[in-house]
């Protein structure tokens, strides 16, 4: 029997892409906006929101925690703060939908407020860790009352009255982590401290400054590669306005398809390029792909540019673990441009990606097997073994509700030999939506 809620659809070849867009605004910034928004006292204006599922989800937490947020005509968003701590106690479940980012989030923003509240989600969110989030929290006073096996969702948080500040050290670079001991460490006093190993997206350490928190960043460790963050607390959060730039992960589809199919050549408007954001695009280019920054400026503490992606001749390269977190999201897609790379690409300490929305490594190896690309899983790492062709393509690929797993496949198809299908694009709007349509925009061929 069909499954009439699915969504299929098929990418062809059909000449070049061109044209200019703004692809939607940034995930990561879009959550925190909302969150650190409904934690300040006053109200917060925020325009470019992703007004994808996973955000109207962080939306629907925040008012049920007591902050007022409105989407107005002119499409800005206003949110009315409670300030630190003063969350309310919600009368049903916070549901998050298939949003790790706003579910993790909120985990630290309401462990530091005396509040108990339910986390809870999809059947995808349901199956993805939520226990090494959970463990900083509990040293800082909270208390988890009810837990799903394997420390997952559905949970249930009591906050704590009088958080107690800490030094913690993240065992993975997880910047949704170190977030939420941050927003826990706002309502705790004196100094919270997060050491990590690594950078990771410091979106939150930016926007806590943007608000009007004390917050020192320096480097630490070998090289220089890990940050010591101090953040103290006890501040009174001022509400300010927020211009969330375009999301580097989202232009990542456009850039990708402008590079494999012949005679193209996109313009993308106002994108983050934030340094710990921008692995892809540095990936990208050593690959030999034409990127050229057109113009760069600031807004809210975020560099932005408009860049313009050309067809390219790729070649494979060999891309370090320690470039992972500024590019966690993108591999699919950048596995997407390998195939078409002449020569091996080797993308080295990818276990992050088997907690994703999907186990997103054996997803990505499976989209590119089933389209003729040969390729290889060792460890942690993927091994694709371009041909400097167009692949075969031919493919249906089984995206297990991973929205980059589906649009990955559909900028392949539209460069293949043959068709490339997706068995479902509906749950593609969490995190792009109109994605069919801004493609469609270019001259892409998505039916």
């Amino acid at each position: 029997m069909t499954d009439v809620s699915r969504t299929p659809l098929t990418a062809r070849r059909n000449g070049p892409l061109r044209g200019r867009i703004r692809v939607p605004g940034d995930k990561s910034i879009s959550h925190r906006a909302l969150i650190l928004g409904a934690m300040t006292v006053g109200e917060t204006s925020i325009s470019g929101l992703l007004e994808g599922e996973d955000v109207h989800r962080t939306a629907a937490a925040m008012r049920a925690l007591g902050a007022q947020v409105e989407r107005g005509a002119d499409g800005i968003w206003k949110v009315r703060g409670v300030g630190v701590g003063g969350f309310a106690q919600p009368h049903e479940a916070l549901d998050f939908g298939n949003s790790g980012t706003g579910c993790r989030l909120t985990l630290g923003a309401v462990a530091g407020s005396p509040v108990t509240a339910v986390f809870d989600g999809d059947a995808s969110l349901r199956s993805r860790p939520m226990k090494r989030v959970l463990d900083p929290l509990l040293e800082m006073g909270a208390k988890a009352l009810e837990v799903a096996d394997g420390g997952r969702l559905p949970l249930k948080l009591q906050g704590a009255a009088e958080p107690f500040p800490v030094v913690y050290e993240p065992p993975v670079a997880s910047a949704q982590l170190k977030s939420a001991v941050l927003l826990a460490g706002l309502a705790a006093p004196g100094e919270t401290t997060v050491i990590e190993a690594e950078a990771t997206r410091d979106h939150t350490e930016r926007m806590l400054k943007h608000f009007g928190a004390k917050i020192s960043v320096r480097p630490t460790g070998s090289n220089d590669v890990g940050r010591r963050i101090v953040l103290q607390g006890q501040p009174e959060l001022e509400a300010a306005s927020v211009v969330v730039p375009a999301d580097p992960s989202s232009a990542a589809f456009a850039i990708v398809g402008a590079l494999i199919v012949p005679e193209s050549e996109v313009i993308l408007d106002a994108v983050m390029t934030n340094a710990l954001r921008t692995g892809l695009f540095k990936t990208l280019k050593e690959m030999g792909a034409q990127i050229e920054t057109l113009e760069t400026r600031d807004d809210g503490g975020e560099e932005i540019a408009d860049l313009r992606a050309k067809f390219s001749n790729l070649k494979g390269v060999e891309v370090p673990a320690e470039r992972a977190p500024s590019m966690i999201d993108e591999y699919p897609v950048l596995a997407v441009a390998a195939s078409f790379a002449q020569g091996q690409t080797i993308m080295r300490g990818l276990s992050e990606l088997r907690v994703k929305e999907s186990d997103r490594l054996e997803a990505t190896a499976a989209m590119l097997r089933a389209n003729g690309v040969d390729i290889a899983i060792e460890g942690d790492d993927l091994i694709v073994n371009g041909k400097g062709v167009p692949p075969a393509g031919g493919g249906q690929v089984a995206t297990h509700m991973d929205h980059r797993i589906a649009m990955s496949a559909l900028v392949m198809g539209l460069a293949t030999e043959q068709p490339v299908g997706v068995d479902d694009v509906s749950f593609v709007a969490t995190s792009f939506p109109g994605f069919p349509e801004l493609m469609r925009s270019l001259g892409a061929d998505l039916s």
